[in-house]
């Protein structure tokens, strides 16, 4: 296994300055806007550090232990933030709600939209595995018919004969009940890529032999502290985060449907995001394309049914019924990948058409009126 890219971003860590700022804000219960500016930027880095431990940790343990560490904790950032928003109630679960979708859209069409481009200026074309990148396009449709169907329940029934508080509970006992087949398919998918088929997803990196291993950045037990100090500091940065956000959003002028679909989404994949530009320039199109789509099934099949989880054991379920325009927006990036993901090839221009979806679906987001979307979330 290859070291990451992502230990080189030194310049990361100086955005660790903000860790104190965003304490001394809040401590001073300064403006909301400026304790979520400063939260913001804070998880930047902080997400940085928990994906280098992790990746430490994966390289001194072995690539099956190691792949499961990476596919735990490649979300954490988004999952922790997401959590400190559920602890808060329902009135926080748009917001929620906005961040699972973003991430998926955020990664097949950002991420990959900027990798693509990136990689397309050094290299006429670049290539990846047509099989592995096809594989990982099909459980993202799969995990989008699971979205949807909550989404599609309710906006059938509340057209055709209305919605009683029974038929309300149904969209929550419904969400409870994908979201147990969803986490079950990421575990067959674990199995698939770690184990069974593992030859498949297999990169140039890993098909030159013991050769090409690389030692650990930090020991194990240094990538240990690291990963529990940051992840305790992206817990910290998180709790200020979700408790701003709405004084933020007020003072922006912002849904919380935008600030998580593109705000929360992109901060908490920043460092990845980073990642997955850098392998494309060094024309390892192979590992950009994993990175990207590899998230997007992180959020689809694991972090959206432990949040489904969490919201059960808080006694305030967390349905799966997005609106109208989330759902929209997600099967047109996966949609859109699926179809870069068919030749195994790729150029800059692909790059380009996948940031001009994204920045178009950006702008529908910014537009969309609070008060509809209140009536539409809240049944």
């Amino acid at each position: 296994m290859q070291a990451s890219p992502t230990r080189r971003i030194q310049p990361l860590n100086w955005l660790l300055a903000a860790v104190p700022v965003a304490i001394g804000l809040e401590i001073a219960h300064a403006d909301g806007l400026w304790i979520f500016i400063a939260s913001c930027v804070a998880i930047v880095p902080l997400a940085g550090l928990m994906g280098r431990a992790t990746e430490s940790l994966a390289e001194s343990l072995g690539p099956g232990i190691g792949g499961l560490l990476n596919a735990t904790f490649g979300n954490a950032a988004e999952l922790i933030i997401a959590l400190f928003a559920i602890a808060r109630g329902p009135h926080m679960y748009p917001l929620v709600k906005a961040s699972i979708t973003g991430s998926i859209i955020g990664n097949v069409l950002l991420v990959l939209g900027a990798s693509i481009f990136a990689g397309g200026l050094f290299y006429k074309k670049q290539t990846f595995n047509r099989t592995a990148a096809s594989m990982g396009a099909t459980l993202l449709a799969l995990a989008s018919v699971g979205l949807l169907i909550p989404t599609l329940y309710y906006e059938v029934y509340r057209v055709s004969a209305g919605l009683s508080p029974t038929d309300i509970a149904n969209i929550e006992s419904l969400s409870e009940e994908i979201a147990v087949i969803l986490a079950v398919v990421y575990a067959l998918s674990l199995l698939f890529s770690l184990r069974t088929h593992q030859h498949i997803f297999a990169g140039p990196e890993v098909e030159q032999g013991p050769g090409a291993h690389a030692e650990p950045e930090w020991s194990r037990r240094t990538a240990l502290l690291v990963l529990v100090a940051a992840t305790a500091g992206v817990g910290l940065m998180s709790e200020f985060l979700v408790g701003s956000v709405e004084s933020a959003a007020g003072s922006l002028g912002l849904n919380q449907v935008f600030i998580g679909v593109i705000v929360v989404a992109v901060i908490g994949n920043a460092a990845e995001h980073s990642t997955a530009v850098l392998v494309a320039v060094k024309d390892k199109m192979d590992l950009a394309v994993n990175i990207a789509i590899g998230s997007s099934l992180q959020i689809a099949l694991f972090v959206t049914p432990v949040l489904v989880l969490a919201g059960y054991l808080l006694g305030h379920p967390l349905d799966l019924h997005f609106s109208l325009m989330e759902i929209v927006a997600m099967v047109i990036a996966i949609t859109v990948v699926a179809l870069i993901a068919m030749d195994g090839e790729t150029h800059w221009m692909e790059g380009v058409m996948l940031l001009a979806v994204y920045a178009i679906l950006g702008l529908a987001f910014y537009h969309l009126p609070r008060a509809a979307l209140e009536r539409e979330l809240q049944p």
